[in-house]
């Protein structure tokens, strides 16, 4: 098995584990009065994320890899679990809110309002240009920015909603 294939191979464990953790917590939020907000655009969400995911398999599983590239990876996957731990159990693919539950302010959230999206959107560009597709890299980027922009502002509004209901 190639390098680029042996990344790619433990990327896509890491996502599928993901999955599994965050069903999980949703699991566990829903049964805490947990409520999910923009429901009907996470299909487009996975379905993004499956496409990026099948065309490095597709496109870079045997590329070299480019060192400086897989480097930066590397640090996002550090980022990545720093959101994670700070969300603990209240951490999901899906927007679920919690009434009542005050808004995580610590950790990556002292300096940003969405520090998993920031993370996501570096690594989608990070590892096509470390499998030497960049044209790859900008398709989805271009893709996710799009999703993001009807989750972020979905999030945005049952944040402000809930809020406002529990101030």
């Amino acid at each position: 098995m190639s390098l680029a294939a042996t990344i790619l191979a433990l990327v896509t464990l890491q996502r599928l584990g993901e999955l599994a953790l965050a069903r999980h917590n949703t699991a566990r939020l829903r049964a805490r009065g947990a409520i999910e907000i923009g429901a009907r655009h996470y299909p487009l969400l996975v379905l993004m994320h499956t496409a990026w995911l099948a065309a490095l398999w597709v496109w870079g599983r045997d590329q070299n890899v480019d060192v400086v590239a897989l480097s930066a990876f590397i640090v996002m996957q550090g980022l990545r679990l720093w959101v994670l731990a700070t969300l603990g159990e209240r951490w999901t693919t899906r927007i679920m809110v919690l009434p009542g539950a005050p808004l995580v302010n610590s950790g990556p959230y002292r300096y940003l309002s969405h520090p998993n999206y920031a993370v996501v959107a570096a690594e989608i560009a990070l590892l096509p240009l470390a499998l030497h597709l960049p044209w790859l890299a900008l398709v989805f980027t271009i893709l996710n920015a799009a999703v993001l922009t009807i989750r972020i502002r979905a999030e945005q509004r049952a944040l402000s909603a809930v809020n406002a209901r529990f101030a």
